[in-house]
């Protein structure tokens, strides 16, 4: 796998380019491209792809690949580093989840390259990019108004997903089935490692979730050993959810949640209230079971079958509990620098603090 084309070119070991990878033009007539970021080091190793806003509103991992670019060095880079921070460039613009045709390109996998618009941006990118890489990192957000907790979403009975996955610092794994037509499914058949990184909210900056979303991606790059590893302060271990639930509303009005993200609850704890605008026609929403808050809904507008709370399920629910503490104590701490990060961007922070090598 030493050798390396994207659209029509050839990037040599040791060079930092990018490649404007050509899409159907707009309906102006405007040509339209796919940059490319690739960095490949002096020495082979693995192919890792990051890539974002496959759904065009949701951009947190536009900012987070901004700021992975921005290291000062990579020197000592082993093997490849394919950096996409916009594949739907369509909906990107748009500020749209969807592409023109109204498709949404992570249900368009693998694509055709004589099929629909969506199908063949699919094709395009499964067979000029992901089918040339070795490990995958694929970064999301919620929908439109809801919200996520940091978690990676992966499938786990595959022994090199999980390594990986469990080297993303975030405090929940969810053991997630393949969708089908998600690019995790079809990068999964063609045996590539492929994580998908849920955090924050659609057309929203998340700072916790940039943070913990770049500080993953290079712990993972660590794992690989495209970078040279360290040995962080481990304060928690990522928990397995096997299992999560949509709590949907019970009829429509305006929904007040009394929890936060994070939350650890009980079976039967009250998880909200839903009125009406005029008072007095309350239902209150119940936990079915116990978990934690991994998603929610902001919009307090809600209709009946309405999803308001996501619950994980855990086998340990205080163990659980504990790292979700963890991770929001100690990356509500690293926002206290947000200022001097923003003025240094080419310094990166490992996961206790040590500066990366």
């Amino acid at each position: 796998m030493d050798e390396l084309i994207i659209g029509g070119e050839s990037i040599a070991r040791g060079e930092n380019r990018i490649i404007d990878l050509h899409l159907p033009p707009l309906t102006t007539h405007t040509d339209l491209e796919m940059p490319v970021h690739v960095i490949r080091g002096k020495k082979p190793g693995p192919r890792l792809l990051v890539c974002a806003a496959i759904h065009g509103d949701e951009i947190n991992g536009v900012e987070i690949i901004r700021r992975l670019l921005g290291r000062k060095s990579w020197t000592g880079l082993k093997g490849d580093l394919i950096a996409i921070p916009i594949v739907n460039m369509y909906g990107f613009i748009q500020q749209t989840r969807y592409l023109p045709d109204r498709r949404d390109l992570n249900r368009c996998f693998p694509g055709s390259e004589k099929g629909s618009m969506a199908g063949r941006l699919a094709h395009i990118f499964l067979n000029e990019i992901v089918a040339k890489c070795t490990h995958g990192i694929d970064l999301h957000t919620a929908a439109i108004h809801r919200d996520n907790l940091p978690q990676i979403r992966a499938c786990l009975s595959d022994p090199e997903t999980t390594r990986i996955a469990n080297a993303f610092p975030v405090p929940v794994l969810l053991d997630a089935d393949l969708r089908s037509g998600t690019i995790r499914e079809a990068a999964g058949k063609m045996n590539i490692p492929w994580l998908v990184y849920e955090s924050g909210e659609a057309l929203r900056f998340d700072e916790v979730a940039i943070r913990a979303g770049k500080r993953g991606i290079l712990q993972v790059m660590r794992e690989l050993g495209m970078l040279k590893k360290h040995q962080p302060k481990k304060v928690y271990q990522p928990q397995v959810a096997s299992k999560s639930y949509w709590v949907r509303a019970s009829k429509s009005g305006i929904f007040r949640s009394l929890l936060p993200m994070g939350a650890h609850v009980a079976k039967g704890d009250l998880l909200g209230v839903i009125d009406d605008p005029y008072g007095g026609n309350e239902d209150h929403m119940y936990a079915p079971t116990s978990g934690i808050i991994i998603g929610k809904t902001n919009l307090p507008l809600v209709y009946e079958g309405d999803a308001i709370t996501h619950i994980a399920r855990f086998k340990s629910l205080n163990d659980a509990a504990d790292s979700v503490e963890i991770f929001q104590t100690e990356l509500d701490n690293m926002i206290e620098d947000v200022i001097d990060d923003l003025e240094n961007e080419d310094m990166d922070e490992s996961v206790d603090g040590a500066p990366i090598q």
